[in-house]
Parts: structure tokens; C-alpha cells; sequence
């Protein structure tokens, strides 16, 4: 049995995460002392690990708790999965993507040859002017 402070050692978890894991209902304890601190078992420490590697890469919640409730059911066809599994790599390329256009603009801002005062800054002037830029970069961050 684990107490909450070692799972959150043995998994790199946060003890607040935990316990919002635990409140959303994606792990909960095996049981509690009598002192009412909660307990874990093997499987709550799998379950965990679980959820951190799927989060590292990534996914978000909603997608944990469909792959926890898949992994629950044995028996049943992995094939969504692959489909959460396909779909967020989507997300991911698309990011990239987005994320390979903002460099090239910013590299281009960043180069602009203009060592004269902040008056006629071209760093400036384009970050003023989105009609400027040479890509399409979007608003990342606020997809």
C-alpha cells in the first residue's frame, strides 16, 4: 500500500493532481486509515503512471478517461483507440505546423536590418502590423 506522498514520488505526480485525479474520478484510493488518509494499491500506482505517460504526451483528459474506461473493458476492439491515438497525433502536426510558421515569421522580424532607433524599429513596426507578416502563423496558443 502507498500512501498518497509516495505515489507521488514513485510517479512524479503532484500531490494536488492526485487528488484532482482522484475528485474527477480517473483513480481513487484502495481504501483508507483510520486516520483517513488515503491508501493506495498497485493498480492505483499503475492507473497513475498511466494517466502521467498519457498526459506527458500530451492528450487531453477527456481522451484519458475514454482509454481508461477501454482499458476497463477487456475485451472490447482496440480500434477506438487507435482512433484517439490518430487523432491526437493530428492535433499534434497541426500545432507543429502552426508552430514551424511562427518561427519563420519571427526569424524574418528578428533579422530585419534596421540598426537605427526604436523610431523606425522594424521589430516594432511588425509587431504592430499583422498584415505584414509573410505567413499565416494564427493565434497559437489560443486554439
Amino acid at each position: 500500500m502507498y500512501s498518497i506522498g509516495e505515489l507521488s514520488k514513485r510517479t512524479a505526480v503532484k500531490v494536488p493532481t492526485i487528488r484532482y485525479y482522484e475528485e474527477i474520478g480517473l483513480i481513487e484510493p484502495f481504501d483508507r486509515t483510520t486516520g483517513n488518509q488515503r491508501r493506495y494499491d498497485t493498480e492505483g500506482l499503475r492507473r497513475l503512471m498511466f494517466i502521467k505517460h498519457a498526459r506527458d504526451l500530451g492528450l487531453p483528459l477527456d481522451a484519458v478517461r475514454d482509454l481508461i474506461a477501454m482499458e476497463d473493458t477487456p475485451g472490447r476492439p482496440c480500434a477506438e483507440a487507435h482512433a484517439i491515438a490518430r487523432t491526437h497525433l493530428d492535433h499534434i502536426r497541426e500545432r507543429i505546423a502552426r508552430l514551424q510558421r511562427l518561427e519563420a515569421e519571427l526569424a524574418r522580424i528578428a533579422t530585419t536590418n534596421d540598426h537605427g532607433t526604436i523610431e523606425t524599429c522594424g521589430v516594432l513596426e511588425a509587431l504592430g502590423d499583422h498584415h505584414g507578416c509573410s505567413t499565416d502563423h494564427g493565434l497559437l496558443g489560443r486554439e
